[in-house]
C-alpha cells in the first residue's frame, strides 16, 4: 500500500465505477463499496476488479478534506499477471460444486459465494464460498473455479476469548466485590434500572442501533423487560442496552458514519466460552460458556469494536498486525466505555478488560481478560497472536487517552481509522493517527499521540 497525492493518478469516474490506470494491467477496474464520512474528511472505498471480478485484498481509497477539499488516496491495488481474460469470463467450476467443496472443508453448509481473482505469481479465478459451520462464525473457502481444488479457508470472526455478565457495566464492577461467583444465589446480585432507547417497537428489542436476533427473541407488550440473570431475556435485553448507548457516545462525538446501523447480536447458539464480531454477516455473537458473555458490558464493548472497524474500514483485518490493532482497540474500546459508568479502583480498574467474565477462569484478583496498561513493547514482545499482540495497541491508545482527556482522545482515534488500510501495519496505522491528532487538535496533541506510540517502539 502506497499513499499519493491526486495529481499523480490517472482516473475517470463514471456512474459509480472508478476506471483508473493501474500499475497492474490499465484495463483493471475499480467498483465503489463503500462512502463514509468522518469529522475530517468524507472517504471513498473501493474495491479492485480484474474482467469483472474483485481481486482479493485488492483496494483503493479516496479521502476528500471537508475543509480544504483536497484529495488523498490509498492506492493497495495489486498486480494480476498469467489469468487469461477468457477463463475469467467462463470457470470450468460451477458455484454449486465450489460450495460443495466447501461444505465438505468446513463442515458448514454454504450460504453465498462469487468469482473472485486470488493475485500472485501465477493469479487464479477461484470461488470465494462463504459457509457457517455448527462451532459458529463464517468461514471464507476459495476454491479454483478452474480444478475444483480447495485452496484455503479462513475464518471470518473476530474473537474474544472469555464470557461476562452484565449490569452496569457488571456486578462485580457494581459490589466491588471480587469473591462473587457466577454459582452465586439470585439474591447475591444487583440490578440497576435502565431505559431502552431507540427501539422502533416496544414490542421486541429491535431499535435504530441494535437488533435482536437471538432464537426465541424476547417480546413484551408493555415494552417492560424485567429479567433477572436465571433467565435468557436477561442477556438480550443487555445486549440491546449497550450496544445502543455505546452508538448513542460515539454521535454524541459527532460522528454519524460509524457504524450507524441497527447493528445484529444474538445472546444464543453458542454454548463456548467465547464471543465474536462475525464480517460476512455483520453480526456478533455472545456465548454461554462459563459466566454468559453478554452478562458483561466489557466484552459485548469489545466485540462492538471490531464492528466499528468494519463498518470503517470495508475487510479491516487482513494482517497480523491489523488484526492485532483490531483487538487491541476493542481492548481499548472497553476501557473507555468502562470510564463512564465504573469507579477506577484497585478491585476494578479500568485498564483491567473482563472482569465479570473472568472469574471463571481467574483465581488471583483483580480478575482480567486482558489488561490494557501492560508494557509490551514492538517488535520484541510480538508473539503473533493477535490477541497478546493487541496488548501493545490497547496500551497506546490508553495513553493517549490520558494525555488527551477521553473525548479529545476518542475522536482522534475514531476518525484516524477511517484512513486506515484493510492490512495496515503498527507504524502506518500510528503514523496515520498522529497526522489525525495534528489536524484536529494542533502540535501539542501530535506530540503526545506520537509520544504514546515511540513508548511501545512502534513510531
Amino acid at each position: 500500500m502506497k499513499s499519493l497525492a491526486r495529481l499523480t493518478l490517472a482516473a475517470a469516474v463514471a456512474g459509480g465505477l472508478l476506471v483508473v490506470g493501474a500499475p497492474a494491467q490499465a484495463e483493471d477496474g475499480m467498483e465503489l463499496v463503500a462512502v463514509k464520512e468522518s469529522l475530517l474528511a468524507k472517504h471513498y472505498w473501493y474495491e479492485q476488479t480484474f474482467a469483472g471480478h474483485p481481486v482479493l485484498g485488492g483496494f483503493y481509497a479516496k479521502h476528500v478534506s471537508k475543509a480544504t477539499g483536497q484529495e488523498t488516496v490509498d492506492d493497495g491495488r495489486i498486480a494480476v499477471s498469467g489469468l487469461p481474460r477468457g477463463f475469467a469470463a467462463s470457470p470450468a467450476v460451477g458455484s454449486s460444486k465450489a460450495g460443495l467443496a466447501a461444505q465438505h472443508r468446513t463442515g458448514g453448509p454454504a450460504y453465498k459465494s462469487r468469482l473472485v481473482v486470488v493475485p500472485g505469481a501465477q493469479a487464479k479465478l477461484a470461488w470465494q464460498v462463504s459457509t457457517e459451520p455448527e462451532t459458529g462464525g463464517s468461514v471464507s473457502t476459495l476454491v479454483d473455479a478452474g480444478t475444483g481444488q480447495v485452496l484455503s479457508s479462513t475464518p471470518l470472526v473476530k474473537h474474544a476469548t472469555g464470557t461476562g455478565k452484565v449490569f452496569d457495566p457488571s456486578p462485580l464492577v457494581t459490589q466491588q466485590n471480587p469473591n462473587l461467583k457466577d454459582t452465586d444465589p439470585l439474591s447475591a446480585f444487583q440490578y440497576k434500572t435502565v431505559t431502552l432507547n431507540r427501539m422502533t417497537a416496544s414490542s421486541k428489542l429491535v431499535g435504530d442501533f441494535a437488533n435482536n436476533t437471538s432464537k426465541k427473541p424476547v417480546t413484551s407488550t408493555s415494552g417492560t423487560y424485567a429479567f433477572d440473570r436465571s433467565q435468557a431475556g436477561f442477556e438480550q435485553v443487555m445486549g440491546y442496552y449497550h450496544i445502543t448507548t455505546t452508538q448513542e457516545y460515539i454521535q454524541s462525538l459527532g460522528f454519524t458514519g460509524v457504524n450507524n446501523e441497527s447493528q445484529d447480536y444474538r445472546t444464543t447458539g453458542l454454548t463456548a466460552d467465547n464471543s465474536y464480531y462475525d464480517p460476512a454477516r455483520d453480526q456478533i455473537t455472545f456465548g454461554t460458556g462459563g459466566v454468559d458473555d453478554a452478562e458483561d458490558a466489557e466484552i459485548i464493548w469489545h466485540e462492538y469494536g471490531h464492528a466499528i472497524h468494519d463498518a470503517q474500514v470495508p475487510g479491516f483485518g487482513t494482517t497480523n498486525e491489523s488484526g492485532a490493532i483490531g483487538e487491541g482497540f476493542g481492548d481499548y474500546w472497553a476501557y473507555t466505555m468502562s470510564q463512564a459508568v465504573s469507579p477506577n479502583t484497585s478491585v476494578t480498574p479500568w485498564a483491567c478488560v473482563g472482569d465479570w467474565d473472568a472469574v471463571s477462569y481467574t483465581s488471583s484478583t483483580p480478575h482480567c481478560l486482558r489488561r490494557t496498561d501492560g508494557n509490551k513493547v514492538y517488535p520484541g514482545d510480538i508473539a503473533g497472536e493477535v490477541h497478546d499482540d493487541g496488548e501493545i495497541w490497547s496500551r497506546a491508545l490508553m495513553d493517549i487517552n490520558i494525555a488527551l482527556g477521553r473525548t479529545n482522545a476518542n475522536k482522534v482515534i475514531l476518525e484516524a481509522q477511517f484512513g486506515f488500510a484493510p492490512g495496515t501495519t503498527f507504524s502506518a496505522a500510528a503514523t496515520k493517527t498522529v497526522a489525525t491528532a495534528q489536524t484536529m487538535f494542533g502540535s501539542t496533541a501530535a506530540t503526545q499521540v506520537k509520544a504514546a506510540f515511540q513508548a511501545r517502539g512502534i513510531l
